[in-house]
């Protein structure tokens, strides 16, 4: 009964979300944005996720107003629904139709990666529409492959992974044991990897993050310690107008000898700044301190 229940809710959210994308495709792209953002911004706090959300802001910004908590809370649904309205249009962006609309900081360092032919580890987080920033490696001629976790819908997920695949990075590996078995196998081939570290894992190191301990990957250190190769930290930031600043920084200075706790701990921390410079334009929704 409760399986079916489940499936009722899941068919629900993907005829629900598949009505919306089609008449996103009507409507155009300003107008999509305009919508979807009004949207989520009315029925995110709605959500279950909302408590998660309030818990998780509390935690990290234990010493501010209430007033600046629900304006991250307000711009981060408002984000959620200007990246749905956007994935209508993602074919747009992947064919240079929406090119001027990302300023990139940093493609001379993506330049000496392609040029170098040694693949690195690019890390990042949910900020914005972070879809946009593999899409963008990928486009700058570096052979990649994206880490994905897959959707619990899987009425939605199918679609999702067409899209990815199709629009954003060819090699998409399904987050897991023998996701990591293919990460190991792409890198030794020579394909740069990218990862997402800030969601919670499984299996990882406790590590502070917010001065909280949270487990986190440790997929990007172990591969500093296996191989010596860079981690090369990359951003994207959605501005007033809804274009886009990518920018993707010099390689962080690790050698074999520093530790996995070391390596992560440093990630943790430039992640948290890449946060706080625009804390609602960050997925909060997540059970990171699990």
């Amino acid at each position: 009964m409760i399986n079916l229940i489940k499936k009722i809710k899941y068919f629900l959210q993907f005829f629900v979300i598949s009505l919306f994308l089609l008449i996103f495709k009507l409507l155009g792209l300003k107008i999509s944005r305009l919508i979807s953002k009004k949207i989520l911004t009315f029925i995110g706090p709605l959500f279950r996720s909302n408590v998660m959300t309030k818990a998780n802001i509390d935690l990290a910004f234990s010493e501010t107003d209430e007033n600046f908590k629900k304006k991250i809370i307000n711009e981060m649904w408002s984000t959620y629904g200007k990246i749905l309205a956007e994935y209508s249009f993602i074919n747009k962006f992947k064919n240079q139709k929406l090119e001027k609309k990302i300023e990139v900081e940093g493609q001379s360092e993506l330049e000496k990666i392609r040029t170098s032919n040694k693949p690195v580890v690019f890390i990042s987080g949910h900020f914005d529409n972070f879809e946009l920033m593999a899409m963008h490696i990928e486009k700058s001629g570096i052979d990649l492959a994206t880490i994905y976790r897959p959707l619990n819908n899987h009425f939605l997920n199918p679609i999702m992974e067409n899209i990815r695949k199709k629009y954003i990075c060819k090699k998409q590996i399904k987050k897991g044991i023998s996701g990591t078995k293919d990460l190991l196998k792409y890198f030794k081939s020579g394909t740069s990897i990218a990862l997402m570290i800030d969601q919670r894992v499984s299996e990882g190191i406790k590590c502070k993050f917010f001065g909280k301990e949270a487990l986190t990957t440790t997929i990007p250190a172990q591969f500093v310690k296996k191989f010596n190769c860079q981690i090369v930290p990359i951003h994207i930031e959605r501005k007033k107008d809804d274009s886009f600043k990518l920018r993707v920084f010099k390689p962080m200075d690790f050698s074999k000898n520093d530790t996995l706790e070391t390596i992560t701990l440093s990630l943790n921390l430039f992640l948290e700044q890449m946060i706080l410079k625009s804390p609602g334009q960050w997925i909060w929704t997540h059970n990171r301190w699990k």
